[in-house]
């Protein structure tokens, strides 16, 4: 499987996230400058965290409409795994991607620490190498990361099983603790919480690495792939 991790001028969570797919996965990654038009030789696409343009005018905003933006979704729309990660989260909500918005925190203040998350759906194709209801540790950090939407959005999201993750407890005020969903057809993920760097217990955790496990497992049984 052939990952993309796009770079936007201020990301600064690419690294990690080619490390996870390169070096605990052994799968094929590279990295795509934001101004790239095509996407059709990847098979999976990755936006990481980060401050996309500075987090200028709103976190993720400018983002959304850069050049790469088209690909992604052409990619999202041929049922392709794209995953946002905490700025590609709202990258992704910017875009049109995935409903709802990323505010600032409860608190107002950055957060960065280890935090508990609950499997809520362990069908889609980012959770199956989960159980449902288990807690995993991944990290977060971020300012702009309470998750809201309007009422009418969130009763779709619950009766679709769309909501992925939800924190444990909550550090960021985020509507029903939620950390991470999908899109309706189930090929597009954007969450707060960062997995790639809870690919080793060396870092703290290694529970995020079977998010990636599950998206590799199933591009290869979805392609009849047996090594």
């Amino acid at each position: 499987m052939k990952f993309a991790v796009i770079v936007f001028p201020g990301s600064n969570c690419d690294v990690d996230m080619y490390h996870a797919i390169k070096d605990e996965l052994g799968e094929e990654v590279e990295y795509l400058w934001h101004d790239s038009t095509n996407l059709d030789e990847f098979d999976g696409i990755l936006l990481p965290g980060g401050f996309s343009y500075g987090d200028y005018l709103r976190s993720g905003a400018i983002a959304g409409f850069a050049n790469v933006m088209d690909a992604v979704k052409k990619a999202a729309a041929e049922g392709k795994p794209v995953f946002g990660v905490c700025n590609g989260f709202q990258i992704l909500t910017e875009a049109g991607l995935l409903p709802g918005t990323l505010r600032r925190n409860e608190k107002l203040k950055f957060m960065c620490k280890q935090v508990e998350l609950v499997v809520e759906n362990n069908e889609s194709m980012f959770t199956t190498g989960y159980e449902k209801g288990q807690v995993i540790t991944v990290p977060i950090a971020h300012g702009e990361g309470n998750y809201y939407c309007d009422q009418e959005t969130y009763e779709a999201l619950k009766n679709n099983n769309q909501i992925i993750f939800r924190y444990q407890n909550n550090p960021n005020g985020s509507l029903d603790d939620i950390a991470g969903i999908v899109n309706e057809k189930g090929n597009v993920l954007g969450m707060m919480p960062h997995p790639e760097r809870a690919v080793d217990a060396l870092l703290g955790s290694a529970d995020g690495l079977q998010l990636f496990r599950s998206i590799v497992r199933n591009w290869r049984e979805n392609h009849v792939v047996t090594s």
